[in-house]
Protein backbone atom coordinates (compact mmCIF):
# COMPACT_ATOMS: atom_id res chain seq x y z
CA UNK A 1 0.00 0.00 0.00
CA UNK A 2 1.18 3.44 -0.88
CA UNK A 3 -0.40 6.29 1.26
CA UNK A 4 0.25 10.08 0.32
CA UNK A 5 -1.04 13.24 1.61
CA UNK A 6 -1.69 16.64 -0.25
CA UNK A 7 -3.19 19.80 -0.19
CA UNK A 8 -5.85 20.73 -3.38
CA UNK A 9 -3.94 24.36 -5.04
CA UNK A 10 -6.57 24.24 -8.23
CA UNK A 11 -8.32 27.32 -8.06
CA UNK A 12 -11.86 24.95 -7.86
CA UNK A 13 -11.06 21.72 -6.31
CA UNK A 14 -11.92 18.69 -7.16
CA UNK A 15 -15.37 19.90 -9.17
CA UNK A 16 -16.72 17.36 -12.00
CA UNK A 17 -13.84 18.27 -14.48
CA UNK A 18 -10.86 17.37 -12.16
CA UNK A 19 -13.20 15.05 -10.46
CA UNK A 20 -13.56 12.77 -14.00
CA UNK A 21 -9.93 13.06 -14.92
CA UNK A 22 -8.69 11.31 -11.82
CA UNK A 23 -11.57 8.61 -11.86
CA UNK A 24 -10.40 7.91 -15.36
CA UNK A 25 -6.61 7.66 -14.76
CA UNK A 26 -7.74 5.20 -12.21
CA UNK A 27 -10.19 2.89 -13.55
CA UNK A 28 -6.66 2.17 -15.78
CA UNK A 29 -5.49 0.15 -13.70
CA UNK A 30 -5.98 -3.05 -11.45
CA UNK A 31 -4.90 -1.43 -8.00
CA UNK A 32 -7.74 0.04 -5.75
CA UNK A 33 -7.83 3.90 -4.65
CA UNK A 34 -8.74 5.61 -2.01
CA UNK A 35 -9.17 9.22 -1.49
CA UNK A 36 -9.65 10.36 2.36
CA UNK A 37 -10.93 13.63 3.93
CA UNK A 38 -12.45 14.43 7.04
CA UNK A 39 -12.35 10.77 8.02
CA UNK A 40 -14.67 9.95 4.76
CA UNK A 41 -12.51 7.35 2.94
CA UNK A 42 -14.72 6.74 -1.09
CA UNK A 43 -13.81 4.58 -3.71
CA UNK A 44 -11.50 6.90 -6.10
CA UNK A 45 -12.63 4.91 -8.89
CA UNK A 46 -16.43 6.42 -8.74
CA UNK A 47 -16.66 9.93 -9.46
CA UNK A 48 -20.00 10.09 -7.31
CA UNK A 49 -17.53 9.28 -4.46
CA UNK A 50 -15.00 11.55 -5.27
CA UNK A 51 -17.62 14.10 -5.58
CA UNK A 52 -19.07 13.26 -2.28
CA UNK A 53 -15.50 14.90 -0.60
CA UNK A 54 -16.76 18.21 -1.76
CA UNK A 55 -12.59 18.95 -2.02
CA UNK A 56 -12.16 22.42 -2.86
CA UNK A 57 -9.44 24.77 -2.96
CA UNK A 58 -7.05 23.66 -0.31
CA UNK A 59 -8.45 20.48 1.12
CA UNK A 60 -6.24 18.08 2.62
CA UNK A 61 -6.58 14.75 1.44
CA UNK A 62 -4.89 11.74 1.86
CA UNK A 63 -4.71 8.84 -1.31
CA UNK A 64 -4.35 5.20 -0.85
CA UNK A 65 -3.50 2.92 -3.51
CA UNK A 66 -3.59 -0.59 -2.84
CA UNK A 67 -2.82 -3.86 -5.30
CA UNK A 68 -0.32 -4.73 -8.12
CA UNK A 69 0.01 -1.32 -10.01
CA UNK A 70 -0.20 1.17 -6.86
CA UNK A 71 3.28 2.66 -7.69
CA UNK A 72 2.34 3.65 -11.42
CA UNK A 73 -1.25 4.21 -10.48
CA UNK A 74 0.21 6.73 -7.55
CA UNK A 75 2.78 8.44 -9.44
CA UNK A 76 0.15 9.00 -12.27
CA UNK A 77 -2.16 10.44 -10.05
CA UNK A 78 0.62 12.40 -7.96
CA UNK A 79 1.34 14.06 -11.07
CA UNK A 80 -2.31 15.01 -12.11
CA UNK A 81 -2.16 16.88 -8.56
CA UNK A 82 0.08 18.46 -8.61
CA UNK A 83 -0.18 19.54 -12.47
CA UNK A 84 -3.32 21.15 -10.98
CA UNK A 85 -5.22 18.96 -12.99
CA UNK A 86 -3.91 21.42 -15.68
CA UNK A 87 -6.73 23.70 -15.53
CA UNK A 88 -3.89 26.61 -15.36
Amino acid sequence: MIQKEFVLMNRLGLHIRPAAQFTKIAAKFKADVYLIRDGMRVNAKSIMGVMMLAAGYGAKLEMECIGEDEEQLCAELTELIENKFHEE
